[in-house]
């Protein structure tokens, strides 16, 4: 899980400022914790609405080869969707990303939006560039061109975000990345421990109560290793959708779940998908409360993760984005390279 610090950083746990004074109220915390980040904005004062920007039409101008359609592809362009002209609710604002590692181009100028309230899933064929995207608007890569708007203000860099405030994001791992070493209760409450001036019985009945949000009671002392892999995915959303309740004013959060229905089996899947809609802030949690995301972003290959979870959709393939559209679309669309991908034949533009 990412969060944004309290000072509005992008922080590795093992560099934050109070580990060694903090880590000491957690049990077993000689254990260096991996694969965890903390990510928390400041306060700031905006009103935002949101809106969905459409790659360029001619997909080859960046110098890459382009996608090809067929003729049927043509009378369904991503430009065709309807864009709002006021940008006042747009959260997260990628504009012309790039991305490369070595001579493996990945990303080839992505651009698109997600406004407040919005459950949008990003799909295509592996390789394409899904989850690199969410890592770069979490702060964990950076683009080698382009930029990133956090509620209209620039990403600088990796870790030093300092101006960016008023939006916390959540990256929930494909693997749940809990601490091996901690409880569940410490795991789930590891951001509170770190930077928050609460109590540890606040912060335990707090745990409590989201572990509740997500369909999981008594286990707040069991270690990952005892958990099922649908425990340890509910875990992982546990401790992304927790947060301060102290504090005078909470920001709206935005989460980012890569792949968080992979290694399910169907029920579980099921599960997962229906916790995934149900933190949301048009949802209803386990307790029967509405949630506090305000918006979320999936990563997915699972028709059913696609099918239960998502609203709009946005196709990569190939680093492009080559179709926009709302779910109930996506298997109707005249587009080849989406029309392979909802039915799985091998027959078409996608190749392995």
């Amino acid at each position: 899980m990412v969060s944004l610090s309290s000072s509005g950083s992008l922080l590795f746990p093992l560099a934050t400022k109070s580990v060694s004074s903090r880590l000491s109220r957690l049990a077993n915390s000689d254990k260096k914790p991996v694969n965890s980040f903390c990510y928390k904005a400041k306060e700031e004062q905006r009103k935002v609405v949101c809106a969905c920007v459409a790659p360029p039409r001619d997909l080859g101008t960046d110098g890459f080869p382009a996608t090809k359609f067929n003729d049927s592809s043509k009378s369904e362009n991503v430009n065709t969707l309807f864009e709002p002209e006021d940008d006042g609710d747009v959260l997260i604002d990628c504009r012309n990303v790039y991305k490369s590692f070595g001579e493996k181009h990945i990303l080839r100028g992505v651009s698109f939006k997600i406004r407040h309230g919005e459950a949008v899933g990003i799909i295509g064929p592996s390789g394409t560039g899904k989850s690199t995207i969410l890592k770069i608007i979490a702060g964990l890569l950076a683009p080698d061109k382009g930029e990133v708007y956090i509620r209209g203000r620039k990403r600088a860099g990796l870790i030093s975000d300092e101006e960016i405030s008023g939006l916390r994001i959540g990256l929930v791992f494909q693997s749940a990345a809990l601490f091996d070493s901690l409880t569940v209760r410490e795991n789930v409450g590891f951001l509170l421990y770190e930077n928050s001036k609460m109590r540890d019985e606040q912060i335990s009945e707090l745990v409590k109560e989201n572990l509740a949000a997500v369909g999981l009671k008594g286990v707040e002392d069991r270690l990952p290793s005892e958990l099922s892999g649908g425990m340890k995915k509910r875990v992982a959303l546990a401790r992304s959708i927790i947060f301060d309740n102290t504090k005078e004013s909470v920001e709206p959060e935005v989460l980012l779940y890569d792949e968080p229905t992979a290694g399910l089996d169907p029920i579980a899947s099921t599960v997962v998908e229906d916790l995934i809609r149900s933190v949301h802030k048009k949802g209803e949690n386990g307790l029967a409360n509405p949630g506090n995301i305000a918006s979320y972003v999936v990563v997915t290959h699972q028709h059913s993760t696609i099918r239960r979870a998502v609203d709009r959709l946005i196709f990569l393939y190939e680093g492009k984005i080559v179709w926009q559209g709302m779910t109930h679309e996506f298997t109707s669309s005249s587009n080849p390279i989406v029309q392979q991908f909802a039915s799985g034949s091998l027959e078409g533009p996608i190749r392995y």
